[in-house]
């Protein structure tokens, strides 16, 4: 196990040291042509060590990119144009260093005008070498002729024009998870290139199923806690926003999954009409009279639409993680790690001062008790809260019912009552409630 993390670490080396012989062959290119002119013939001596840095860059580059390809994760024939053109450089380079080495020299000598020749040609195959690597990162379609003359998608005028699939949530989900799920580079061999890539799926089968929410493992991996190592988008990539995820919501449950339709000939889309109309910008939703002014209500109103940064530098400091899920109004996801309740008192004074910012916010597996949470109902916008695994009694419920926005509530593993968790249907918003191994009374 520790043989395969230290493997993988050092893949992830490639990104960085592939910089390396590109900047070495590109100042042995400068140093010849330099050398040419009397002021700068100093400068041919330089030449062979730069060479021979950029040949050992060069073989590193090729170890860590073996090493990172080892993942799978990439087209077949893309990679392997990369590795053949990778390993040639590498070579190539070493050829030229030894052309200019003082043993070889006694033995052979060069004629200048051919050694500049192929110092040219490798800069060149360093150019080619980066733009196969530079397609396996971004898309085959990295600077490429198709991309700068493809005229864009036109943006629809009014939301009943728009195309669900085409204007909404394919360019949510090409913007969030195309630079690993893409043609070329299928990690988990899963792409969002189509919506047939997305039902066929990939190594742990479909990625939506139309109507059906719990089977759809793209909606679960991107509802995780962003500190499980399933959650998407990974490796720190910017989340999906609030609005971003309630439209894939309705598009999979109630949209049941489809493309090609425009809003107004699906049904049941004034839930959803005000969150489309927010992610285009548009000002109306489908141009008739009586939709007009609802754009106010895609977002709850109660949401103060600003919070000093220098709270939440500070709150993070002391070790919360807070994400942002959207800017205007500011909503947050506040996180404390597990095993690190003993600083909630510290935190506290801060926390107050951003708490109707909060949207979302996990205590999880904290030691906290129904004192430490008495700042709970300041969080009035509070939808998802997590209090599992906290040794909490029935005392924190009128707290809970006072959120009037809360929608889900894990309770699993506390001190709570059969009689407590009743009580939560007093609050007519929560929809959720995630209860097991509590008090039996």
């Amino acid at each position: 196990m520790v043989l395969l993390d230290i493997a993988a670490f050092s893949g992830q080396l490639h990104p960085l040291i592939v910089h390396l012989p590109i900047g070495f062959l590109i100042l042995a290119l400068l140093f010849e042509l330099l050398s040419y002119f009397k002021k700068y013939e100093f400068l041919k001596s330089s030449v062979s060590i730069t060479l021979l840095l950029g040949f050992v860059a060069a073989v590193l580059a090729c170890i860590f990119g073996y090493i990172l390809s080892l993942s799978g994760d990439y087209d077949y024939r893309e990679l392997n144009n990369h590795k053949i053109s990778g390993i040639a450089l590498a070579l190539g380079t070493g050829l030229l260093f030894l052309l200019v080495s003082d043993p070889v020299k006694k033995l052979f000598e060069i004629k200048r005008s051919v050694f500049s020749v192929l110092c040219i040609f490798i800069v060149a195959l360093v150019s080619y070498t980066g733009h196969q690597g530079g397609r396996l990162t971004h898309g085959s379609e990295y600077l490429s002729l198709k991309v700068l003359l493809e005229t864009p998608r036109e943006k629809p005028v009014s939301v009943g024009q728009a195309m669900i699939f085409e204007d909404v949530v394919h360019p949510i989900l090409i913007q969030r998870c195309s630079q690993c799920h893409r043609d070329g580079k299928r990690k988990g061999e899963f792409s969002v290139q189509t919506l047939e890539d997305l039902l066929k799926g990939g190594k742990t089968g479909p990625a939506i199923e139309a109507g059906a929410l719990n089977k759809s493992e793209l909606f679960a991996r991107i509802m995780l806690d962003p500190t499980n190592e399933k959650f998407m988008p990974s490796d720190g990539k910017t989340p999906l926003t609030k609005t971003e995820i309630e439209i894939i919501q309705w598009w999979i449950e109630k949209g049941k999954a489809v493309d090609g339709k425009r809003m107004s000939e699906l049904q049941n889309t004034q839930v959803i009409n005000a969150k489309v109309a927010s992610y285009l910008k548009l000002g109306n939703f489908s141009g008739s009279d009586e939709l007009a002014g609802e754009t106010n209500d895609a977002v709850n109103q109660d949401i103060p639409a600003f919070v000093k940064m220098a709270l939440i530098d500070t709150l993070r400091s002391k070790g919360l993680n807070i994400r942002v899920m959207q800017h205007k109004p500011l909503m947050l996801d506040v996180t404390l790690s597990e095993g690190k309740g003993d600083l909630i008192n510290s935190m506290k004074t801060n926390l107050k001062s951003i708490a109707k910012n909060i949207i979302w916010l996990n205590l999880s597996n904290n030691e906290l008790t129904d004192q430490d949470l008495d700042f709970l109902a300041l969080m009035s916008n509070l939808e998802k809260l997590r209090l599992e695994k906290n040794p909490i009694t029935d005392k924190i419920i009128p707290k809970v019912l006072s959120l009037k926005y809360l929608e889900s509530i894990n309770l699993n593993e506390t001190k709570l009552t059969s009689a407590g968790i009743e009580r939560l249907k007093q609050n007519s918003s929560v929809k959720r409630v995630y209860q097991w191994n509590l008090v039996s009374k």
